[in-house]
C-alpha cells in the first residue's frame, strides 16, 4: 500500500489561517477603536453619524473582498479535502477488499496446511518404510521401477516447494496485515485531521460573514438615525431653515436649473410620537387649553394634580438637585419666546410633559437621569419668566397610565400626524384638510415640509439643494430594483459620492444596466390614513412603476447623491 501525505494540505491550511485571524483581527480592532473613539457603539446628540457610517462602510468594502477572496480560498480547499476525503474512501473500500482477501488466503491456506500435514504424515511413514529393492522386486520391469521411483522424488519435490510456497505466503500475509494495521490507523488520524481543519475553517469563515452582517446591522442602526433628522425636541436650536431647502413657491426655494427635476420633501422629523411641541404651539395659538392639549396627544392617560414628588432628582453630571425648583427650571425643551406669543398653553403642556417623563424615566426618583436629548435637555442656567410661570402653574401636576408616570414622549414635528408607538395613539393632528390646515403649519414649523440636504453639521457634499435630475430620480428606482427584486449586489448600492463616502458604489451606468431604468418623467404619492406614505408611482421610459413608501425611502437614503435623505415615514416626492 502506498501512504499519502498531507503536509502540502497542512501548508495550505495553515497559511489560509494565518491569513483570516490577521484580516480579521485588524478590522475587528479598527472598527472597535472607531466606535469606542467616536461613541458610534452608543450614538448620542453629538455623536458625528455621519463620520460613523462612513468608518464602517469604508471596513466593510475593505473587509467584504478579502472575505470573498478568503471564501473563495475555502472552496479550494474545501474541493481539496472533498479529493482528498474520496481518496480516503477509495483506500478504505481496498483496505476493505484486502482484509476479505487475506481473510479467504487464511482459509485457503489453513485448509493447504491440513493437505500438507496429512502428506508431510504420510511421506514420512513412506521414509520410514520404504526399501528400493521392493520397486524392483514388485515391478515388471526396471523401466517399470525406475518411474515409480522418480513419480515419487517428484510427489516429494511439488511437497516441499509447496512447503517453501506456504512459508512464504504466511511471512507474505504477516507482513500484509501490519501494511494493514498500519493503514487504518493512518487513514484514521487523517480522517480526523481533515474533518477538524474543515470544522475550523467553515467556522473562521462564519465569524467573518456573521461580523460583516453585524457590521451591516450597525451600519442599519446608523442609517437610520440618520434619517431621523437630529433633534427630537425644539429646545433653543437655531432656525434650520437652510437656502433651498422649500418647494416652489416659499421662500427658501431654489431652482436647480433643469427641467425635470424631483426632490423628497419629509413632513416631520423624526420619531412622531406622542405630543408634537409645535403642534401643541399651534394648537395653543388656536384657543386650546394646556388640558386638551395633552388630552389629544396623551390619549389613555389621567391628568391628576397633587402627586407626591420627590424633593430631589438625579441628573448624571450634576448629582442630586431639587427636582421642581431647580431640574424642571432648568428644562430647555421649547422656547420662552412661544409663552408671550399666544403658546403660554404649549409651555404648561410641557412642563407637565417634561415632569411626567422624568418621573418615569427615573422611576418616581429613585435612579438618574441624563441631561442631554437622549432623554431631557437640562442646563444648569435656571429660566426665569415664561417658563417659570408655566412650571409653577402645574406644580404637582403629572400624566399617570396605570397608576404610575407616564412616558410622556414628544418630540418636534410630527408632520400633522402622529403615529401609534410606544403605547400611544396616533392622531391627525390638523384641524380640517391635512396639510393645509395642520397645526404644526399654523405654528410655523421649520421642520412641517422641508427637503433635507445637509448633514447635522452642516455639511452637503457640494450640493446647494435637495433636487435630483430625471436620471438620478431612475438610479433611485434602479436602487430599488437591486434592494427589493434580488439583482444586482446589495452592498454597492450606496451614494456615488465617494470623496464623501468612500466605497466601491454602482456608477450611475452600472445600476442602470442592472434595474434598466434611465429615465422618470412624472410622479404621483397616495398616503394611509394612519400618517405614513402608501405607495410612490413612477412615470420611466419602462413604463409606470409603483413602489412601496418604507422601500422607496430606505433605497432613497441609501443611494441620493450627497446628503440628501427622507426624514419622515411621512414624505411626498415633487417635481418641477
Amino acid at each position: 500500500m502506498k501512504k499519502f501525505s498531507l503536509k502540502i494540505l497542512n501548508f495550505k491550511l495553515f497559511v489560509w489561517i494565518v491569513t483570516v485571524f490577521v484580516l480579521v483581527s485588524l478590522f475587528l480592532g479598527r472598527i472597535e477603536k472607531v466606535m469606542a473613539d467616536t461613541n458610534c457603539d452608543n450614538p448620542g446628540p453629538e455623536t458625528d453619524l455621519n463620520f460613523c457610517i462612513s468608518q464602517i462602510k469604508d471596513a466593510i468594502d475593505k473587509l467584504a473582498p478579502a472575505q470573498e477572496a478568503n471564501k473563495k480560498e475555502l472552496s479550494s480547499l474545501n474541493q481539496q479535502l472533498t479529493d482528498l476525503k474520496n481518496r480516503i474512501s477509495g483506500i478504505s473500500v481496498n483496505l476493505d477488499d484486502l482484509e476479505k482477501q487475506i481473510q479467504q488466503r487464511e482459509i485457503d491456506l489453513s485448509y493447504t496446511k491440513q493437505v500438507f500435514d496429512e502428506k508431510t504424515f504420510n511421506h514420512y511413514k513412506f521414509l520410514r518404510t520404504y526399501d528400493p529393492l521392493i520397486s524392483f522386486l514388485e515391478s515388471n520391469s526396471a523401466s517399470e521401477a525406475f518411474q515409480e521411483i522418480f513419480i515419487r522424488a517428484k510427489i516429494a519435490d511439488q511437497d516441499r516447494a509447496t512447503m517453501d510456497a506456504y512459508s512464504q505466503d504466511l511471512t507474505k500475509l504477516k507482513g500484509d496485515k501490519t501494511n494493514l494495521e498500519k493503514n487504518k490507523a493512518s487513514l484514521s488520524a487523517a480522517r480526523a485531521q481533515v474533518d477538524s481543519r474543515a470544522t475550523f475553517l467553515a467556522g473562521e469563515v462564519s465569524k467573518v460573514d456573521s461580523y460583516l452582517s453585524e457590521l451591516s446591522s450597525k451600519q442599519q442602526e446608523l442609517e437610520a438615525l440618520k434619517a431621523g433628522g437630529f433633534a427630537t425636541s425644539v429646545g433653543d436650536t437655531p432656525d434650520t431653515l437652510e437656502p433651498c431647502s422649500g418647494a416652489s413657491g416659499t421662500s427658501n426655494f431654489c431652482d436647480p436649473g433643469y427641467r425635470p427635476a424631483f426632490a423628497a420633501f419629509s413632513f416631520g422629523a423624526p420619531h412622531r410620537t406622542g405630543m408634537s411641541q409645535y403642534g401643541a404651539y399651534g394648537r395653543a395659538k388656536s384657543g386650546q387649553s394646556f388640558q386638551t392639549i395633552l388630552s389629544a396627544y396623551y390619549q389613555g392617560a389621567q391628568l391628576t394634580s397633587g402627586y407626591s414628588e420627590p424633593g430631589s432628582i438625579t441628573v448624571s453630571g450634576y448629582g442630586a438637585i431639587s427636582f421642581e425648583d431647580n431640574y424642571l427650571l432648568g428644562i430647555y425643551e421649547i422656547p420662552e419666546s412661544w409663552g408671550d406669543n399666544g403658546g403660554f398653553e404649549a409651555l404648561k403642556a410641557q412642563a407637565i410633559a417634561a415632569r411626567s417623563y422624568a418621573l418615569y424615566a427615573t422611576n418616581n426618583g429613585a435612579s438618574s437621569i441624563c441631561p442631554d436629548e437622549s432623554c431631557q435637555v437640562y442646563k444648569s442656567q435656571l429660566k426665569s419668566g415664561k417658563w417659570r410661570d408655566a412650571v409653577s402653574s402645574t406644580r404637582g401636576m403629572v400624566l399617570l397610565k396605570d397608576g404610575k408616570p407616564a412616558a410622556a414622549y414628544y418630540a418636534s414635528t410630527s408632520g400633522g400626524y402622529t403615529i401609534s408607538q410606544w403605547g400611544w395613539s396616533g392622531i391627525k393632528d390638523a384641524s380640517g384638510d391635512w396639510p393645509s390646515t395642520a397645526y404644526e403649519r399654523l405654528a410655523g414649523s421649520p421642520w412641517f415640509y422641508k427637503g433635507w440636504y445637509k448633514s447635522r453639521g452642516g455639511a452637503s457634499c457640494g450640493r446647494g439643494n435637495p433636487w435630483l435630475t430625471s436620471s438620478e430620480m431612475a438610479d433611485i428606482v434602479n436602487a430599488w430594483t437591486v434592494l427589493y427584486k434580488q439583482t444586482g449586489d446589495a452592498s454597492r448600492v450606496s451614494p456615488i459620492d465617494t470623496s464623501c463616502w468612500g466605497g466601491n458604489p454602482y456608477s450611475l451606468s452600472d445600476l442602470a444596466g442592472i434595474g434598466g431604468y434611465s429615465s422618470v418623467s412624472g410622479v404621483s404619492v397616495i398616503y394611509s390614513n394612519s400618517g405614513n406614505t402608501l405607495n410612490v408611482t413612477f412615470s420611466t421610459n419602462k413604463g409606470s412603476v409603483t413602489i412601496d413608501g418604507g422601500e422607496l425611502a430606505r433605497a432613497f437614503n441609501l443611494r441620493a447623491p450627497g446628503y440628501v435623505g427622507i426624514k419622515s415615514s411621512l414624505f411626498n416626492i415633487e417635481k418641477l
